[in-house]
């Protein structure tokens, strides 16, 4: 099984779905007492989104591949970058890089097209749902469209992420809201939503809505069991 190289902390909630997940699948597997030979990068999460919001993309890429350099040296077979928003830098790593960075939006379209769908909603942070490096990788790569919340509807995802979900605050109101979401990006044509936030999942799961929802957390961390044991 090759080791899987974790950058996680963003946040630290969701990292420890990735780990679970990904030691679980891994057990399945396995067998036994088998689990998953990962090595775990935890960054700070306040450092890293205050670059993003100053435009400072240059250094987070910077940043970012030192960090996945630092995980190769330590045996690391594949980078897996443990958020949505940060695959703003994705390119960075992968030309930087002599090991594969699993990108997580491709994780995800692979589990949309064996449904047949070809829109869908994104939901996550306004880096992601607003700037091109997610919604063309989809249409592009992929042949899937995307629609996106207003920009008042964003604002409320978003701070119901950054004050709830990054802290495991879990509020029936809050799902709601993001469910009612859901429900007017349906009716602009979406076939599936995307939980395009790894706290997302957190809050909202598919027995909560019946339109199709891919959770980004656990797509990512199936492909890199897959390619583990590939």
């Amino acid at each position: 099984m090759k080791k899987i190289g974790l950058i996680g902390g963003l946040s630290w909630q969701s990292t420890v779905e990735y780990y679970r997940v990904i030691n679980e699948e891994s057990n399945r597997r396995l067998g036994g007492l088998g689990t998953a030979e990962c090595i775990l990068y935890s960054v700070n999460l306040a450092e890293k989104l205050g670059r993003m919001a100053r435009g400072e993309e240059k250094q987070l890429g910077e940043e970012f591949l030192d960090v996945s350099k630092k995980l190769v040296s330590a045996g690391a077979d594949m980078i897996l970058l443990c958020t949505n928003t940060m695959h703003a830098v994705y390119d960075v790593l992968a030309d930087g890089l002599s090991v594969p960075v699993i990108h997580i939006a491709d994780a995800t379209a692979a589990a949309i097209k064996k449904q047949g769908l070809t829109k869908v909603a994104l939901l996550g942070t306004p880096f992601t749902m607003t700037q091109p490096f997610y919604k063309d990788r989809l249409k592009k790569l992929h042949g899937i469209d995307v629609v996106i919340p207003t920009k008042e509807q964003g604002e409320e995802i978003y701070r119901v992420i950054n004050e709830e979900l990054t802290f495991h605050i879990l509020k029936e109101e809050s799902r709601r809201y993001f469910l009612d979401v859901i429900d007017s990006l349906r009716a602009q044509g979406a076939q599936g939503a995307i939980l395009g936030c790894t706290e997302i999942p957190l809050l909202i799961q598919q027995e909560h809505t019946a339109l199709p929802v891919f959770d980004t957390t656990v797509l990512h961390a199936m492909a890199a069991v897959d390619a583990a044991f590939a």
